[in-house]
């Protein structure tokens, strides 16, 4: 009595599964200058946006070509300032600004509030004299 059993696996019996590879994100190291940022207050402040969290401050980097900012590249960490996550989206253009508030007026609030990182960055112990 035989069933058609060969003991031998046909190529149209077995299918194998290719599991999807995975794909890697290198994420840089968190810095010194970056970590500083967590539990800062917004030194954005943009109004009628910053939401003065400090749980979402993060470091903003610059989009300024002047900065170091390229295609693909982040200015450097020294470039930026503590930024809730609100005035964040708004100064990389993932939100909208509010009416009224000219590109003009957030690139001067945004270079105030480097000054401000850097005063903080000093007393940290984290950015030197120049």
């Amino acid at each position: 009595m035989s069933h058609g059993l060969t003991g031998v696996l046909s190529s149209s019996s077995f299918h194998r599964s290719k599991k999807p590879k995975c794909i890697k994100t290198r994420h840089k190291p968190l810095t010194k200058i970056r970590a500083s940022a967590r539990d800062q207050e917004c030194t954005l402040r943009f109004p009628g946006v910053c939401n003065y969290r400090t749980d979402t401050t993060v470091l903003c980097h610059s989009n300024l070509l002047e900065d170091g900012k390229g295609y693909g590249i982040k200015a450097p960490d020294e470039k930026g300032a503590y930024g809730c996550c609100r005035c964040h989206d708004v100064l990389d253009g993932r939100a909208r600004r509010p009416e009224g508030f000219s590109y003009d007026s957030m690139i001067s609030l945004f270079k105030e509030a480097v000054a401000l990182t850097h005063a903080e960055l000093r007393r940290l112990g984290l950015l030197m004299d120049d």
